[in-house]
C-alpha cells in the first residue's frame, strides 16, 4: 500500500485496501460504514471495484486498530474529520457511498463540499439502507441499556451473534457502537439548498429500519438526477447480494463521472 498522505500509513481515518487500475486518474469512491461498522467489512467491495475506482474506506475511531481512540458522538464531528482526511483527493472526481449511518455522513459531507471551495461538490452520492432525513422518527437506541442495543444490532444481521455474546468483545465494541448510535440518533436535518449532486439510493426490500418509500424520499433533497434500486434482503442486503451491489456501484460511478 502506498505511503502517500491520506493512506493508512499516514491518516488513520482512511484505508485503501487495493490499488486502483488507473492510479491518479481513476474516480475516487469514498466508503462510509454503518454504525458500529469497520472498514474491513467493505474489503470485498473494495476488491471488486478496484478496476473502476480508487476505493477509500473510512475507518472510524474506537474499533479494530483504532480501539481506545475517542470517536465523535455527533454527525458534524464525523464529517469534520472525514472532510479533513479527504483533502489530498479534493482535486479528483469524488463519489461518496454511505450505508446506514454512513449514508447520513455522506449526505452531510456532500452538502459541506458543495458549500466550500467555490461550491465544488462530489460527482455523485450513493445512499444505502437509510431513510431520508426528511422522514421524522424518534430514535432513542443510544439511550437504551447494553442488552437492548446489542439485541437491536444482532437483529439487523450485520454482526456475528457469537461475537456479541462474548463479554470481552462486548466490552470492546460497546463504546464506539453507542457513540455511533448517539451521533445518528441525535442528528437533526437543517434545511438548506437542494444538492446539486446526483443521487443514487439503494435499499433492501425487507429492511426493518427503512421502508422503500422512506428511502425514496431522498429524491426530495437533490435538484440533480435521482435513481433508486431495491434488492432482496434486509438491512445488510449488500452482504447478501454482494456481486449485484458491486455492479450497481460500478454503474453509478461510471454514470456520475462520465456525465
Amino acid at each position: 500500500m502506498s505511503a502517500a498522505r491520506g493512506t493508512t500509513a499516514d491518516d488513520p481515518w482512511i484505508r485503501r485496501f487495493h490499488p486502483p487500475a488507473a492510479p491518479g486518474t481513476a474516480p475516487v469512491l469514498v466508503v462510509l460504514p454503518h454504525a458500529g461498522g469497520s472498514a474491513s467489512f467493505y474489503f470485498p467491495l473494495s476488491r471488486d471495484l478496484a478496476a473502476h475506482a480508487e476505493v477509500l474506506t473510512v475507518q472510524y475511531p474506537g474499533r479494530q486498530d483504532r480501539l481506545g481512540e475517542p470517536s465523535p458522538d455527533t454527525v458534524a464531528g464525523f464529517v469534520d474529520e472525514v472532510q479533513r482526511a479527504l483533502e489530498p483527493w479534493r482535486g479528483r472526481s469524488l463519489v461518496l457511498f454511505g450505508h446506514s449511518m454512513g449514508a447520513v455522513l455522506a449526505y452531510e459531507l456532500a452538502r459541506r463540499l458543495e458549500a466550500s471551495g467555490g461550491g465544488a461538490g462530489p460527482r455523485g452520492l450513493v445512499l444505502s439502507g437509510r431513510r431520508s432525513p426528511l422522514v421524522a422518527r424518534h430514535d432513542d437506541l443510544h439511550t437504551r441499556d447494553d442488552d437492548a442495543l446489542l439485541a437491536h444490532v444482532g437483529a439487523l444481521a450485520g454482526t456475528d451473534a457469537g461475537l456479541l455474546a462474548d463479554p470481552e468483545l462486548r466490552a470492546m465494541v460497546l463504546p464506539a457502537l453507542r457513540g455511533d448510535y448517539r451521533a445518528v440518533g441525535t442528528y437533526r436535518h437543517e434545511p438548506g439548498p437542494l444538492l446539486r449532486t446526483p443521487v443514487s439510493v439503494l435499499c433492501g426490500e425487507s429492511d426493518p429500519r427503512t421502508s422503500l418509500s422512506e428511502a425514496m424520499a431522498w429524491r426530495e433533497l437533490t435538484g440533480a438526477a435521482f435513481t433508486f434500486r431495491a434488492f432482496p434482503g434486509g438491512h445488510f442486503y449488500l452482504a447478501e447480494h454482494h456481486e449485484a451491489v458491486a455492479r450497481a456501484l460500478a454503474d453509478d460511478v461510471a454514470a456520475f463521472t462520465t456525465a
